[in-house]
């Protein structure tokens, strides 16, 4: 139960439509060859008027952040902040209507004004930008709690978990990446770098402070109770079959305190 914002959502851009490179190449014919060879001579005795790069920016990345003044040209494009909010918007509102599956990162770029090759120099897959996108609603909404007790801090905790997924859209995002992290090795182990490793070292905190505190024994085994409390939980977020309530994450909590002492080796 670690995680980013219940914030708010950045806003997005305007237009429409893939990058096409408009930089004064010759048209050719129908017949596939120049159209002109008096056009290309002109061409290349004429200034230029645009600066490189300008034809083929993207909202938000200008011919200046590609070239400025008269350095050397750098390799590829400065990312803008614009272009991401635009596309976390984007991917935000149609991972809330309709999931992963339903979405395409060529409504992605749509929706934000954007080309797709802009969106594919940031996230390699629409799962990349999935992740990314749940890190962004749900770290935020997860803060480390501390009351003073394990169990007030667990409670604490799953409380907060159970109302980001269950009111908010991070519960539909984060039961699609579970399922996509199945069959995509490359997002499950950013999955595990990036989500789980830094929710599971929050809760090994709230351990170690109990440790300290006297309320467990020093040799706890603390992975093993750390899958207790995300295992309950996200296994009714997977199924369904049962709701998430606060009865539950005390349930849950009560059966986690209880079973403590069994998992250490005195």
């Amino acid at each position: 139960m670690n995680g980013t914002k219940g914030a708010g959502i950045p806003a997005g851009q305007t237009g429409k439509g893939d990058l096409v490179n408009t930089g004064g190449q010759a048209a050719e014919s129908d017949a596939g060859g120049p159209a002109s060879d008096s056009a290309g001579k002109a061409r290349a005795a004429g200034p230029r008027t645009t600066s490189p790069g300008a034809a083929d920016a993207v909202p938000g990345e200008t011919a200046g952040e590609a070239k400025a003044g008269g350095a050397p040209a750098q390799r590829g494009r400065p990312r803008s902040e614009q272009a991401d909010r635009a596309i976390m918007t984007a991917a935000l509102e149609l991972l809330a209507e309709r999931g992963i599956a339903g979405m395409s990162i060529e409504e992605v770029a749509s929706r934000a004004g954007v080309g797709k090759a802009t969106i594919y120099r940031r996230w390699s897959s629409k799962g990349a930008l999935t992740l990314d996108a749940f890190l962004a609603e749900f770290q935020g909404q997860q803060p480390l709690p501390d009351t003073g007790s394990l169990r007030g801090d667990l409670r604490a905790s799953l409380r907060a978990w159970v109302h980001a997924v269950t009111r908010t859209p991070v519960g539909r995002m984060l039961a699609d990446l579970i399922g996509e992290i199945q069959h995509d090795k490359d997002l499950a182990a950013t999955y595990r770098e990036r989500v789980l490793e830094p929710l599971r070292q929050q809760h090994r905190i709230m351990l170690d402070r109990a440790i300290a505190r006297g309320e467990i024994p020093a040799d706890t085994d603390r992975e093993v109770a750390l899958d207790l409390m995300f295992g309950a939980a996200q296994h009714r977020l997977l199924l369904g079959h049962l709701p998430l309530t606060e009865r539950f994450v005390g349930q849950v909590v009560d059966v986690i305190m209880a079973g403590l002492p069994a998992l250490s080796s005195h």
